[in-house]
């Protein structure tokens, strides 16, 4: 009986980590073009969706937008009814995004099947499991966010005149 090595497993994980980072961001492409958006525009109403509702600068700095431009992404998703601009309570000249009553009706049934079977499968593993799937998923993002941080700080220090 031959036995999986630690390198084959550690080859196999990183190829199914990037692989499932593929397909997710498939799958929001196509739904983004059911809907009439782009996949920027999908990963702010994804993360609105989780978080309920983001200030204009927490979305740009979540889609990599410049203040203009997630400025423009927003006025896009507002006249397509996906979100709504709202008062920020806390503070009289901010403003708070949330999604649109009509924007979760449209958006949330073509989410709803991918969703359940993810519960599902979750469902599968124990507490100590998870702690390991999240442990590897919290620090696989931090890596990705650090270095595109990273190259983000060496483009802007090359663009100074100097």
């Amino acid at each position: 009986m031959s036995r999986i090595t630690k390198a084959d497993l550690k080859k196999r994980v990183n190829l199914a980590a990037r692989q499932y980072g593929i397909s997710s961001v498939l799958f929001r492409h196509l739904v983004g073009e059911r809907l009439g958006v782009n996949v920027t525009d999908m990963e702010c109403l994804g993360l609105l969706f989780h978080k309920g509702l983001a200030s204009p600068t927490e979305l740009a700095a979540y889609t990599g937008l410049t203040s203009g431009a997630a400025t423009a992404m927003l006025d896009r998703l507002e006249q397509a009814g996906l979100i709504q601009r709202r008062p920020n309570p806390s503070d009289r000249r901010g403003t708070l995004i949330v999604l649109d009553e009509a924007g979760v009706r449209r958006i949330g049934p073509w989410f709803a099947p991918v969703r359940k079977k993810q519960d599902e499968l979750v469902a599968r593993y124990t507490q100590d499991e998870l702690e390991v799937v999240l442990d590897f998923l919290e620090r696989s993002a931090r890596i990705f966010d650090d270095d595109r941080l990273r190259l983000q700080r060496a483009r802007t220090a090359a663009q100074k005149p100097g």
